[in-house]
């Protein structure tokens, strides 16, 4: 591979497994979770900036540093000596989001290289899913000579699903979930991404009521053993540490805290059970790109989003 390659990775520990193998070209690390909180169309215009940087704040308590992320993002303002940009990002829904930004921000800057996308998700002989930094050298190597070129159809859909996602209707995604391209896994992540929203029967969206299924139905111990089910068995959504912990944090209502177990309380039982409503107890204030999760349910019968009255 020439060294005029750009490689643009979804995480330092990707970064620094690269650079360790001595892939060839320059690395641009992309530190975002474009999955929660605000967005606009146009990625790192000075309106998305203070978005950003107000929703970490409010959220997370995280400073968010705009010289830093601005002085990696420079790479892309000198581009005429690279040959190829190469995308790095896995199967769930955090790198998806992500990687339609990144995607977005390239045809924004008028960025004419060829696009490439390595993409991790099901491995052969294995039965879990499996991250890019997972992946055995063997593995991570035959999916670097594997990567896909995206077609301009491909790059397009990326910048008409980020517009959207950026947008006030996120049903418009529905037609994108059936439609076929080189992006494998977009189907589930626009899927999961649509039940991020309340479900009309119980209030509570899949992240939440997986985890509270996990109190009611394995010995948890304390919230971090939680945490590490709640990482483990949350499919498409590919959160870390600091989302998880705001939800189980949020959840806490309906879960009671014992000296070396935790347990749902009649609240949470009921909730699971739809006969109590979630809604209005509950810090719904996120918001998912243009939209807010307050202002929508998710109706599972017709399989979209309904507004809230």
């Amino acid at each position: 591979m020439s060294e005029t390659s750009l490689h643009i990775t979804n995480g330092t520990v990707l970064t620094n497994r690269l650079n360790e193998l001595n892939i060839d070209g320059t690395m641009l690390t992309w530190q975002e979770m474009l999955c929660e909180g605000p967005t606009v169309e146009q990625v790192y215009s000075k309106e998305f900036y203070e978005l950003r940087k107000q929703f970490f704040n409010d959220f997370y308590q995280i400073d968010l540093e705009i010289e830093k992320i601005k002085s990696a993002l420079d790479l892309l303002n000198h581009t005429e000596d690279f040959t190829e940009i190469i995308l790095w990002f896995e199967y769930d829904l955090f790198c998806h989001i992500n990687m339609i930004a990144v995607i977005s921000l390239i045809q924004q800057k008028k960025i004419k290289l060829p696009l490439y996308l390595v993409c991790s998700g099901r491995v052969k002989r294995s039965e879990n899913m499996k991250g890019l930094a997972e992946l055995t050298t063997g593995q991570l190597l035959r999916h670097y000579n594997n990567k896909v070129k995206l077609t301009p159809e491909d790059i397009d859909l990326a910048r008409t699903v980020w517009n959207i996602y950026c947008g006030k209707d996120h049903n418009l995604l529905k037609p994108f979930i059936v439609k076929n391209s080189s992006f494998d896994y977009l189907s589930s992540c626009l899927k999961a991404h649509l039940e991020r929203f309340p479900a009309t029967k119980d209030g509570l969206n899949n992240l939440e009521r997986n985890i509270l299924e996990i109190v009611r139905d394995i010995e948890v111990n304390s919230t971090n053993h939680l945490l590490g089910y709640a990482l483990h068995f949350q499919g498409f959504y590919g959160y870390g540490d600091l989302q998880l912990l705001r939800i189980i944090g949020n959840l806490m209502v309906y879960i009671d805290v014992h000296k070396d177990k935790l347990i749902l309380n009649r609240k949470g039982h009921e909730v699971l059970l739809g006969t109590h409503r979630y809604l209005s107890e509950l810090d719904n204030r996120m918001v998912f790109g243009g939209v807010k999760k307050m202002d929508f349910q998710f109706n599972s019968t017709i399989n979209r989003l309904v507004k809230n009255a």
